[in-house]
């Protein structure tokens, strides 16, 4: 059984993920449904084979010490892929997220215009938020590289691993990964600002002080573009706020009523009127009126202002899902089922 076989069927499927688990057959995950592959049961030893196959030494031994490990693999004319080995039941266990090579136009994502928009920030902090699997890498990629093709600026990228390959084209764009060329994104964040940038992309605010240098980015001139695992602006500005001692909070809710400039909450959705996915995206622009609710820590305010501001671009979850549904792109179920407000969506849908 060969691996790149493996991922060709997977890529010919239109699979986003593929799992190589040690005494299951290759699985893959097909528009969001989990789907056996049409292969033998992997053994201990294809799984470590599979793993050794794809992962550098210094991965290897990573994996060795610590029973996970994160790495980027590239078959060539097919695709790249986000790799996650972990250790199950004391076999290997391989997580493969699928990273097409070519970075699609923003045109071509089904989002809101606003998105597009945001690439012509001159600065700020934007944040591209959602669940695991929701979108959050293609946004961002396709925003880097309009602004690759528009500007001529230094841009860097921060990522956990590399996913999209970037060609430098009016820009001069360089691409760091975490483990490889930096320690920490706290590290990679603070020596980038050294390097004369004008545009960074930050993998992850994972912790507090990668958000503590990417706000300071932010505040000092640079556009920052970043993600979080969070469901909805509102949220999202909480989640930023709560990493902080309760001491700092008033300080950094001025700082970030400052420094933010967007908030843009995907979740992606099963079609039902062509294969694929598509978004539903809310969308946050800080206005005086939200800069205000963020200083004066009136954020649960946050969805009244978007409702009352559709004209300028913002969008409410459940006002962009009803959209699709209405458009005949989604299910019922599916809509109801991802809501914000589920009874009152339901009732939407029904009128």
């Amino acid at each position: 059984m060969d691996l790149n076989t493996i991922l060709k069927t997977a890529f010919e499927a239109d699979a986003s993920d593929v799992h190589l688990i040690a005494g299951q057959p290759p699985m893959c995950r097909i528009h969001q449904v989990m789907t056996r592959m049409d292969f033998p049961v992997i053994t201990p030893e294809m799984a470590r084979k599979f793993f050794e196959q794809m992962a550098p030494k210094e991965t290897q031994a990573t994996f060795d010490r610590q029973k996970d490990a994160d790495f980027s693999y590239y078959v060539e004319g097919l695709s790249r892929y986000r790799v996650n080995a972990h250790s199950q039941r004391g076999q290997i266990g391989l997580a493969m997220r699928g990273i097409k090579t070519k970075v699609p136009p923003l045109a071509k994502l089904n989002l809101p215009e606003v998105i597009a928009r945001l690439t012509y920030l001159p600065r700020g902090l934007v944040l591209v938020t959602g669940d695991t699997g929701s979108g959050k890498s293609t946004t961002l990629a396709a925003m880097i590289e309009a602004m690759n093709q528009r500007y001529k600026k230094h841009i860097i990228t921060l990522e956990d691993p590399v996913e999209y390959m970037f060609e430098s084209k009016q820009c001069v764009l360089e691409q760091r990964e975490l483990g490889q060329d930096m320690p920490s994104f706290a590290s990679g964040l603070k020596h980038a600002l050294r390097q004369d940038p004008d545009i960074i992309l930050v993998g992850e605010m994972r912790d507090l002080e990668t958000t503590s240098l990417a706000i300071s980015a932010a505040e000092t001139g640079h556009l920052v573009l970043s993600t979080l695992h969070t469901v909805n602006a509102s949220q999202t500005v909480e989640r930023i706020i709560d990493m902080y001692p309760a001491g700092q909070q008033n300080q950094i809710r001025s700082m970030l009523a400052n420094t933010l400039q967007a908030v843009v909450c995907q979740t992606l959705f099963s079609r039902t009127d062509a294969p694929g996915m598509v978004p539903a995206v809310e969308v946050l622009l800080c206005t005086p009126a939200v800069r205000n609710l963020i200083r004066e820590a009136r954020t649960f305010e946050i969805p009244n202002v978007i409702e009352t501001n559709r004209a300028i671009g913002m969008c409410s979850l459940d006002t962009a899902i009803a959209s699709l549904y209405f458009n005949g792109m989604i299910s019922r179920d599916d809509a109801i089922a991802q809501a914000a407000y589920p009874d009152k969506l339901d009732r939407q849908l029904a009128a």
